[in-house]
């Protein structure tokens, strides 16, 4: 027996089982993409919740590893609180027995073998892909394809195992593993560190169990151990984050280990006492996924009364009551690591877009109130700030940009492109308080006032230029076109003003009855304020299109 002709094709087969798992937990992502803003907004209810969702993304994205480092993303980008992502954590681990029930349907249901279905479900998936007219179909077709090339992985490594059942070495080998509970769960804990995916590394298991290698206490050890290595990815990517963020991969490492460390009390106890005889017997498939099913469910129904402790415990260890709080000019919702699932990148660009576009608000106001009371102090800040919108523009630019790049679906492509239409209104908003504060500064130099009429009038426009933006902003930060409405009507109204009064105040000028140098500033601040107008009607249109964009993609996928 050359252990190179087992390697190679076992290797191949778990490339293939992996890459499965990618395509299928890819269709299920865009075709659950409309759908994953409801999620977010789930997060914010009880814990039950955040670990029911934990436990659907988890099963959708067939991986708890990606989903804690989602989770590390979120609170990264302060979308989630610790309490929020303990929960979802939880349910994460609940989440990841799915593909282990997939692996093990070969022996629960028989028509589901690999050597039979594999070839049947990627020629029906191919075909559909290539006959698919709208996107849900193809997406439908990717998760079909993906669901075949995992079984065909499967067949490749139970095939490559199949001359092991005789192998005294590998029998002697698990036959260690599971009389020393130490070092089954280490084995665990490695083969996933390495490999990063408890799905793949419990598929391993699976494939083994099918020769009959694998007695049923080492499976259970390496079971538990496997839950401890997945871990490692989450730690990995917490690297460099906040300190919540890496309190959040500190939770899910403590959970593991305090589950494996009860349950291996308890499954020792059992082998050496109780039941001997059960532990040196061979564990099928089936049998694993149980095992897997019943330890994470177990766990988590057993911490989850204590949850709180456990955060309690990461805070100490990551001292977060050390952190800082962000700078303006700092990313808030966006985080690399949320681009593991677009679609909730998507809409964490949503908040930092809008989160943006409150800052520029801010710096209007300040603008206006510089202008009008002539207050150096406030200047300085209106320059100050567009500073930071123009990083924030810059900064959120490059993420859309990487948006783009993953696997989004016409819908999600559609937002990000508005999007970068949307901070580019933003930034030119800012650009025109930037020259209000400069006709504020000039009048300022100069020692010279409005009128009492001129500001009467300017009063009237800057409120309804104020409305109109607010508006804009309301409807990007809630997809609504009643406010998007309103910011049209308002544009139409600060048009008529500009007209008017740039009309009245040059009839003011030829009658010699407002000072020349105030009369310059003063039709430079209608300009600045009907362009400002002028950009929160684009956020606006752009809403408005986005809306009716997303029914139409809602009408031709049904």
């Amino acid at each position: 027996m050359s252990y190179l002709d087992i390697i190679i094709p076992f290797v191949g087969g778990l490339a293939l089982f992996i890459y499965g798992m990618q395509i299928m937990a890819q269709g299920l992502q865009n075709a659950a993409g409309n759908k994953m803003k409801q999620l977010l907004k789930a997060l914010t209810q009880n814990k039950i919740m955040g670990v029911l969702l934990g436990a659907i993304v988890t099963a959708i994205i067939q991986s708890s590893s990606a989903t804690t480092i989602m989770v590390v993303g979120f609170v990264n980008a302060g979308l989630m609180d610790l309490t929020q992502s303990m929960s979802v954590i939880m349910g994460a681990n609940i989440g990841t027995t799915v593909t282990g029930w997939l692996v093990s349907s070969v022996e629960w249901a028989k028509f589901l073998s690999p050597a039979v279905i594999a070839p049947v479900v990627v020629m029906i998936g191919v075909i559909l892909m290539i006959t698919a007219k709208n996107i849900s179909h193809k997406e439908i077709s990717s998760i079909i394809i993906g669901f075949g090339i995992l079984f065909i992985g499967i067949e490749m490594m139970s095939d490559a195992v199949y001359p092991l059942r005789e192998s005294e070495i590998f029998k002697t080998l698990f036959m260690t593993l599971g009389e020393n509970p130490i070092l089954g769960i280490l084995t665990g804990a490695a083969v996933t560190a390495i490999i990063q995916s408890s799905s793949a590394s419990v598929g391993i298991l699976q494939t083994l169990a099918a020769s009959g290698l694998v007695p049923f206490h080492a499976a259970v050890y390496i079971i538990m151990g496997q839950n401890i290595g997945t871990c490692i990815t989450a730690m990995l990517s917490a690297i460099g984050a906040s300190r919540n963020a890496k309190c959040a991969s500190y939770m899910h490492l403590l959970f593991n280990i305090i589950g494996t460390v009860l349950f291996s009390i308890v499954s020792i106890a059992y082998f050496k006492i109780i039941n001997p005889t059960m532990g040196f017997g061979p564990i099928s498939q089936t049998e694993i996924s149980v095992v897997h099913t019943v330890f994470n469910i177990a766990t988590t129904i057993l911490l989850f009364p204590f949850s709180s402790y456990i955060i309690n415990i990461a805070k100490k260890l990551n001292h977060v009551e050390m952190e800082q709080e962000k700078d303006e000019s700092e990313l808030v919702h966006l985080d690399d690591r949320l681009l593991e699932t677009p679609s909730f990148a998507v809409q964490s660009a949503v908040l930092e877009v809008v989160r943006m576009g409150y800052i520029v608000e801010k710096n209007l106001n300040t603008a206006v109130a510089a202008l009008l009371e002539r207050n150096h102090d406030k200047i300085d800040k209106v320059r100050k700030r567009e500073v930071t919108i123009n990083n924030l523009c810059n900064s959120i630019s490059d993420y859309l940009v990487k948006i783009c790049n993953t696997h989004i679906n016409q819908t999600e492509n559609s937002v990000v492109t508005s999007l970068l239409a949307v901070i580019t209104d933003m930034e030119r908003i800012g650009d025109h308080c930037k020259n209000l504060a400069g006709c504020a500064e000039a009048l300022e130099r100069d020692n010279v006032f409005f009128s009492e009429s001129a500001v009467e009038e300017l009063l009237q426009m800057i409120d309804k230029t104020k409305s109109s933006y607010d508006n804009a902003l309301k409807a990007l930060e809630f997809s609504d076109t009643t406010f998007a409405y309103e910011t049209v009507r308002a544009e139409d109204i600060v048009d008529d003003m500009e007209e008017k009064l740039r009309a009245g105040h040059i009839n003011r000028l030829a009658n010699n009855l407002c000072n020349v140098r105030s009369g310059v500033r003063y039709l430079d601040t209608l300009t600045n304020l009907e362009r400002i107008s002028d950009h929160a009607m684009n956020i606006a249109q752009s809403v408005i299109n986005e809306n009716r964009k997303a029914q139409h993609f809602h009408e031709v996928t049904e």
